[in-house]
């Protein structure tokens, strides 16, 4: 058999998949572009380009090298951008810390990050003071101040402050070529039991999930599209996921991008109404915050593209976004995964005043981006059939480039993950023919009731549409009869009233045309003054849980 191998030209370019490839686009095409941050400060791609180049001699300066971790402590801003960028591209890694835990969890995802140098907003000073003395690998701490200065009020030795460090330092710098498969970013998930575990990912997959997510944003012929014209403002953490891998996106494709710094709905919304915010993404509490905010109230939405992820998307929260002009569609992914799996799109033939099917299109899970090898599987990982009915249920496993290998050191963890060759998703979830998928719940939350299945994030969609519901959790109890039972967890609007019976009611019209099962009308109901979260804004039922029955 003759060897099929391309043959390369000695005098070729092996051109690797490295983050620094991201730029020559809009370097070439946008470099006057604005990007943003709060009211604070205003640049251009070309200044975004010298700023890096400036934060990556600065670090080497502070004898940074490839392997090296380097830990971001700061709110969404343009510096954070500029590590996305800078510090992966020197061959080092980016560790973008989750500053809502609490100081003991920092503690130990740095150390077992064995960050090198942190750069640390004003703000988590105090917080950082708590752990440096416990901090095992770090030998380095810059302060990011939008004040500037102000290092000699810290109880910290700061190398210096970022923009005067970064004002000291040449913009040329030569980003090598190394492995693209090197590792580019680490942080750690945000799970409710044990401790966090560090996910990573290599210059190649964070360049192909770019490519990937922008070709199915751009090929959206209207709903959902992402396109040059856009300004795009995140509203997901960047330490969560790389803000969804959407700031790589937008900084491929050249937009405006607006950076708001710590998130407060009314400065959100000014934010989206002064900078003329086209496309965003976030949790649904933010969008139900933003929403019932006042500042909201005689704010125009229309033309507003916001992608909904980390929980499911509502059917009632759907339905206040779509009579506000907003163009929102659910997301799906995991921090595992990079994480965007897949995206809803609204079919064509669904008419724009058709408020209630464009509700019931834009809460699906949604169709899998380019790339995306996804199935349904049974306990012997065979598939289950392919055609959306509830019985053919499995869990949801995939393979695609930018998964995250493992667990950083955590093999054991890394072998379950990825056990028969496929990453577990641990999310249950039915497929129909047009390739579809959508998630009905978790495997830890779904509800055997009546020798049935209860999906719970179903329950929660159909609650959320009682007038007087402003959100709902759904979890399950033990039941000496049954098993397990439904307990809607509800928050109510202000003002309004809702009884047992009314929910009862409510649910059991979606029962009677088969929607959910009989199982699934509640017997009780809590109504309660607020909803456990997790630091990134998902619904926690661990807590609530733990807070029902002790």
């Amino acid at each position: 058999m003759s060897d099929s191998t391309i043959a390369v030209t000695p005098s070729a370019y092996i051109y690797p998949l490295l983050i620094k490839q991201l730029l020559h686009t809009p370097m070439a095409t946008a470099a006057d572009q604005e990007i943003v941050y709060r009211d604070a400060h205003r640049q251009t791609y070309r200044d975004l380009f010298a700023r890096i180049g400036r934060l990556a001699n600065t670090l080497s300066g502070l004898g940074v090298g490839q392997g090296d971790t380097v830990a971001m402590m700061d709110w969404d801003s343009h510096r954070y951008l500029e590590c996305f960028f800078g510090v992966p591209m020197m061959g080092a890694v980016l560790q973008t810390v989750n500053i809502r835990l609490s100081p003991e969890q920092i503690l130990y995802t740095l150390n077992h990050a064995k960050a090198d140098v942190v750069l640390v907003n004003a703000e988590f000073v105090p917080l950082l003071a708590i752990i440096k003395d416990q901090l095992e690998t770090v030998k380095k701490f810059i302060l990011i101040s939008d004040a500037g200065g102000g290092m000699a009020s810290f109880k910290i030795p700061f190398a210096g402050e970022y923009e005067a460090l970064l004002a000291q330092a040449s913009s040329q710098y030569d980003f090598p070529d190394f492995d693209e498969n090197t590792r580019a970013t680490t942080f750690y998930t945000t799970g409710t039991t044990g401790l966090p575990k560090g996910v990573y990912f290599s210059h190649r997959q964070l360049v192909l999930h770019t490519l990937a997510v922008a070709a199915h944003l751009g090929s959206a012929p209207d709903h959902g599209r992402l396109h040059r014209g856009d300004v795009y403002m995140p509203i997901t953490p960047m330490f969560h996921v790389h803000a969804w891998g959407l700031p790589y996106v937008a900084t491929l494709l050249g937009v405006k991008q607006v950076y708001p710094g710590r998130y407060a709905p009314d400065t959100l919304i000014q934010y989206i109404r002064d900078e003329k915010v086209t496309f965003s993404h976030c949790v649904p509490t933010i969008m139900h915050m933003m929403l019932t905010s006042a500042a909201a109230k005689d704010v125009d939405f229309s033309g507003w593209k916001v992608i909904i992820g980390g929980s499911a998307l509502p059917k009632g929260l759907a339905a206040a976004g779509i009579a506000r002009g907003i163009d929102i569609f659910a997301g799906y992914g995991m921090s595992e995964t990079c994480p965007i799996l897949t995206l809803t799109r609204v079919p064509a033939d669904v008419a724009a005043d058709d408020s209630e099917r464009q509700a019931v299109e834009r809460i699906r899970t949604g169709y899998p981006v380019p790339l995306v090898d996804m199935r349904t599987v049974d306990a012997d990982m065979l598939d289950t059939p392919r055609d959306g009915q509830a019985a053919s249920a499995g869990e949801i496993v995939v393979r695609t480039p930018w998964l995250t290998m493992g667990y950083l050191h955590n093999p054991a963890a890394s072998e379950d993950l990825w056990a028969g060759g496929y990453l577990h998703t641990g999310d249950i979830g039915v497929i129909d023919a047009a390739g579809c998928l959508q998630v009905t719940d978790r495997m830890k939350d779904v509800i055997k009731t009546g020798g049935e299945w209860v999906s719970s994030l179903e329950l929660e969609s159909i609650i959320s549409e009682y007038p007087a519901v402003n959100e709902v959790a759904v979890i399950g109890i033990k039941d000496d009869k049954w098993g397990e039972r439904p307990l809607p967890l509800i928050v109510l609007k202000e003002g309004q009233a809702a009884t047992l019976e009314d929910i009862r009611r409510h649910v059991q019209k979606y029962s009677d045309t088969g929607q959910i099962s009989r199982y699934a009308i509640p017997d009780q109901v809590r109504f309660v003054e607020g909803l456990a979260k997790t630091s990134v804004g998902k619904l926690n039922k661990k807590a609530m849980r733990e807070q029902i029955v002790g």
